[in-house]
């Protein structure tokens, strides 16, 4: 049955199926096409009703590389009208709304990832919005006489278009959470700390991701102004815009590959050199007109003063990266203090983990190591920060993937949580993953949503209460991995 809605930028009809009605690649923002590509996002109308029954475009993106493409979905939709949400509702009115922004190193991804489907959600009461934003240098190069964080901005207009519109879906304005997982979790940060987005939600949540990373304009600008030279045009919106999006695409690619192959922090910046030694050669950039500080010290000042806030990470999150490239078996015992102090790890963290794990591998312990410097330590410092001005909660996810090798690893409980696991295209799954976990999982996060109350004990210094979510147990661990989590200060 088609059902119709009214929305600022003209009426959609939607497909409703049993007590769920989908309304999918509604436009929020103008297609960013030619020299709009690098400009801030603009309004967006249409005549008559828009088909909203199918999924709308994708944004612009290389594809992930091997091996990770067997890993991940990543869909590709041609057109125009990328900067698009899609909207699953049970209808009624005063719902709470979760708006969920993906992950993809600001490089990739979309709303269009099966895991991503909100039906379930829907089917449990919280609308589930799901947002497009521009990646890689359409969103977020730095380009003389462009604004920065194009992306951020496409994320603040999709905020405005719920604020706007979502009551007509049967969602409750004041009630809105956003969440993300890895850069759409550092997207969420971000937008905790940032005032153009204050007001636009009550929640937030925090899956993989850290509020300590912000990126120094002209590092950033060297990775822009590297790809222009490539392509053989001026270094500017025009000249970008006058090549194909392929051309584009190929030359962000081909510099992004060099940045891995040689990160030279002289050449990029140190700070597209991330904690941890993984490369961002595009993300949030501190421009002072949309961020004026590393969002976790905005954080820790108030910006998001009021907002309850769900933070966490997986268990093994850095074997996703290091297992499958072959890096976690090639690492020795000795190559190992060296690996972590060029990524920055101080040599007396680097022995407390080696005295702790005698029976693990050095690759092992490499990706102990980095999984707590890129995603546990900041996730604590996040809760820390935001505790004097909100009521943070954290989770540990640490049910174990299949896949030899990869444990609880990065992106793992996606499906768990928006509970598609029997839809759900990545083998990290294996078929074996358990429904009872994805049931526990999905129902927090609806409590949550609607309540802002997960229900386990809030984080507290003197505490630090962590909800394990497991199979076949889950349950409330105080301080785990304390010895450890000391040497860095937490």
């Amino acid at each position: 049955m088609d059902t119709i809605v009214v929305t600022s930028g003209g009426q959609v009809k939607g497909r409703t199926d049993g007590e769920v009605t989908a309304f999918l690649g509604i436009p929020y923002a103008a297609a960013p096409v030619g020299e709009k590509a690098f400009q801030a996002p603009e309004p967006v109308s249409w005549e008559g009703v828009r088909d909203a029954t199918t999924l709308g475009a994708t944004v612009p993106q290389p594809g992930y590389e091997p091996p990770y493409d067997a890993l991940l979905a990543n869909p590709v939709i041609a057109g125009p009208d990328v900067l698009n949400v899609n909207v699953w509702t049970p209808g009624g009115s005063g719902l709470p709304v979760l708006v969920w922004i993906h992950g993809g190193a600001f490089r990739n991804g979309s709303n269009a990832v099966p895991e991503y489907d909100g039906t379930a959600f829907a089917r449990d009461g919280v609308i589930l919005v799901s947002v497009n934003y521009r990646l890689g240098i359409q969103g977020f190069g730095v380009i003389p006489g462009t604004p920065s964080n194009r992306g951020l901005l496409d994320q603040v207009a999709a905020l405005r278009w719920v604020q706007e519109n979502i009551a007509a879906f049967g969602g409750d304005p004041a009630r809105v959470t956003i969440a993300g997982e890895s850069a759409g979790a550092m997207s969420v940060a971000t937008l905790m700390s940032i005032p153009a987005a204050k007001g636009l939600f009550r929640r937030a949540i925090v899956q993989s991701g850290s509020a300590g990373v912000a990126a120094i304009e002209a590092d950033v600008a060297s990775v822009a102004r590297e790809i222009a030279r490539r392509l053989g045009v001026e270094y500017s919106a025009a000249g970008l815009a006058s090549v194909s999006l392929e051309e584009l695409l190929a030359a962000q690619r081909v510099v992004a590959m060099e940045m891995r192959a040689k990160p030279d922090p002289a050449r990029w910046g140190e700070s597209t050199i991330a904690v941890g030694g993984g490369i961002m050669p595009v993300m949030p950039v501190i421009d002072n007109e949309l961020i004026f500080e590393v969002p976790v010290d905005a954080i820790a000042a108030g910006s998001a003063q009021g907002i309850d806030v769900l933070a966490g990470f997986t268990s093994d999150e850095f074997s996703f990266f290091t297992v499958p490239s072959g890096l976690a078996a090639a690492v020795t015992a000795e190559m190992l203090p060296v690996a972590l102090a060029g990524m920055g790890v101080p040599p007396a963290v680097t022995a407390a983990y080696v005295a702790g794990r005698s029976s693990q591998s050095p690759g092992e312990i490499l990706s102990a190591v980095v999984t707590d410097s890129t995603f546990t330590v900041p996730t604590m410092r996040l809760a820390a920060a935001q505790a004097p001005h909100g009521t943070p909660y954290l989770y540990e996810f640490a049910w174990k993937s299949p896949l030899e090798g990869l444990g609880a690893c990065h992106s793992l409980e996606l499906a768990f949580m928006f509970d598609n696991l029997a839809t759900a295209k990545s083998p990290l799954y294996g078929g074996v993953a358990p429904q009872e976990l994805a049931d526990d999982m999905h129902r927090v996060w609806v409590t949550f949503a609607t309540t802002g109350d997960p229900g386990w004990p809030a984080y507290e210094a003197s505490t630090r209460a962590v909800m394990t979510f497991d199979h076949p147990t889950s349950g409330v661990k105080s301080a785990p991995r304390a010895a450890e989590l000391a040497a860095w200060g937490v």
